[in-house]
């Protein structure tokens, strides 16, 4: 249980370093203590609307993990942003979601 808390959070910094690399100065992790619109994984002032769910594994079950971060993104789009070994980081979010988004 606590390595997969270790790789969690050493997950999550590694997207905060991420969006930093890409100008989201302001971005840092949450508070992880009871996964709520409270606590997001992820806390980014210039991207008020987006709840992150961060994943940092080989074998995601995308699925389930856009199921928490739905069940946790409160009255923000929930966003998966996910990464394996040796590859980008990926976002994931629903078609509606994406399809408001670029509408703004």
């Amino acid at each position: 249980m606590i390595n997969s808390k270790i790789k969690g959070k050493a997950g999550e910094l590694e997207f905060v370093h991420y969006l930093k690399e890409k100008g989201y100065k302001d971005a840092r992790r949450g508070q992880q203590f009871c996964g709520t619109p409270e606590s997001p994984d992820i806390i980014c002032e210039s991207l008020p609307k987006l709840h992150f769910e961060v994943k940092r594994v080989q074998n995601l079950n995308i699925g389930k993990a856009m199921e928490q971060a739905i069940d946790d993104c409160g009255d923000k789009i929930p966003v998966v942003a996910h990464r394996k070994n040796n590859c980008n980081w990926m976002i994931t979010l629903s078609a509606d979601n994406f399809f408001n988004l670029i509408k703004e």
